[in-house]
């Protein structure tokens, strides 16, 4: 037994078997949140024939469970900060799972729309969980890697969905997705309870009854030496989390932060939600259109992998800001149109190359900027405020191609986002001019 900051411990030592298994299952949590959002646009074709709604209504139901993913975000992922991180991910998974399933038994817009905002509010909470979950449970020198790993997670769920939906949607009606969905939600909730314990982070943080005993139960799970006493911790004034992320030491970041979020997000979740559909209108099967979803997916896994890479020899600023303008272009590119679905996929890939590598580097830039104690808080503010981007842009987009404008301008428009939040961190280097010296330790690690 010794008397070492278990927290210091974790960041020094090399990483375990079991704290590598804690951030595979954030890789597999978060593979289950691609699914899950992106399940809507694999039904989409289906849901638009069978009840015959046009773009504008579409978009609407697009959107919905991003709306119950920015609430979720912001009510359910600050709960991490209060309650812990193991038991926000499994109350996250059983809401998952109810509203999966509920979707099946939808027989009207408005009932499939309210369940998608309640698969959405689990959603939410689960992000910023995991979030902080990877950061962690890992070690110093691979917490960038480790929440590069975590975040890759969503476009491999969304290919593995994407796969298993193109099959499904060749044999049966779009109900099945959701099935699917729910089923794997609710065998990922023994996962948790068997292979996460609390974070010893959060633990000393917060100081719940018998911190000690839990903190060295979760030191023996991780594979650590059990400690004789928690650290010391400065006294600190309790404030509730929303507060502490404007105080005048932080609030820069907090908005800059967001703004790159929000702002990123709406093009990317353009691509996500709309590719279904423009396949299927150019002609092509609703099975073919999954396909292409895959694609950009498939991309953007590499992306995240590469931007991953990249950050650890360059820092994150520069990268992020070149995989941002890339996104950018590539959008546009991708309103152009293609020939051909061969061509549709490689342009969706590339595309999904760049804008998940933007994603990468929003979750990056929360676990860096906000400190352990809002952690999860911070980060679920940020993406809660940004989902209203990700809100906004299939129902923007849907009542532009109502009102007869073309894939290019939409497409073009839409890819404004990601140039914006390029400027957003280009701006963050005014953060060093503002912030004490104790403050600015988190923005000069993400300059790199």
């Amino acid at each position: 037994m010794q008397n070492a900051d278990p927290r210091r411990i974790l960041d020094d030592a090399a990483m375990t078997w079991a704290q590598v298994l804690v951030v595979a299952i954030t890789v597999l949590l978060n593979a289950l949140d691609g699914f899950d959002v992106l399940s809507i646009s694999f039904a989409s074709p289906g849901i638009a024939r069978e009840w015959g709604i046009d773009r504008a209504a579409l978009g609407y139901v697009l959107s919905m469970e991003l709306v119950g993913m920015s609430l979720g975000s912001m009510l359910i992922g600050s709960s991490a900060d209060r309650i812990g991180r193991r038991r926000t991910l499994l109350a996250c998974l059983v809401v998952m799972t109810v509203g999966m399933a509920m979707v099946t038994t939808s027989n009207s817009v408005q009932l499939l729309s309210l369940w998608r905002i309640v698969t959405g509010l689990g959603i939410g909470g689960m992000l910023a969980a995991t979030n902080a979950v990877a950061a962690e449970f890992s070690n110093a020198r691979h917490r960038s890697v480790a929440i590069s790993v975590m975040v890759i997670g969503y476009p491999l769920g969304a290919v593995a969905g994407g796969t298993v939906a193109a099959h499904l949607l060749k044999h049966e009606s779009w109900r099945s997705v959701f099935a699917f969905g729910a089923g794997v939600s609710a065998l990922l909730i023994p996962a948790i309870i068997w292979g996460v314990p609390e974070s010893v982070v959060w633990l000393c943080e917060k100081r719940p009854a018998r911190a000690l005993e839990r903190v060295n139960r979760s030191m023996q799970r991780l594979g650590h030496s059990v400690i004789a006493a928690l650290p010391a911790r400065p006294p600190a004034a309790p404030s509730p989390p929303i507060v502490d992320l404007f105080v005048a030491a932080r609030w820069r970041r907090t908005v800059l932060v967001t703004a790159v979020y929000f702002f990123h997000i709406a093009t990317f979740y353009f691509i996500l939600k709309w590719v279904p559909k423009i396949v299927v209108d150019m002609g092509f099967a609703p099975a073919s259109a999954a396909g292409v979803l895959v694609w950009a997916n498939v991309g953007g896994a590499a992306g995240g992998i590469v931007l991953g890479m990249l950050t650890a020899r360059f820092g994150l600023r520069p990268p992020a800001i070149l995989f941002l303008i890339a996104s950018t272009v590539m959008v546009s590119v991708f309103g152009h149109g293609q020939a051909s679905l061969v061509q549709l996929s490689v342009v969706c890939a590339i595309t999904g190359f760049f804008t998940n590598g933007g994603v990468v580097a929003c979750y990056a830039l929360m676990a860096r900027l906000f400190p352990a104690e809002l952690r999860a808080g911070g980060t679920g503010f940020a993406i809660g405020v940004g989902r209203g981007g990700a809100a906004l842009a299939p129902i923007i987009a849907g009542h532009l191609f109502q009102a007869g404008f073309g894939l290019q301008f939409i497409a073009f428009a839409m890819s404004a986002g990601s140039l914006v939040a390029a400027a957003c961190i280009g701006l963050m280097n005014l953060l060093v001019l503002g912030e004490r010296p104790a403050a600015r330790e988190g923005l000069e690690a993400a300059r790199g």
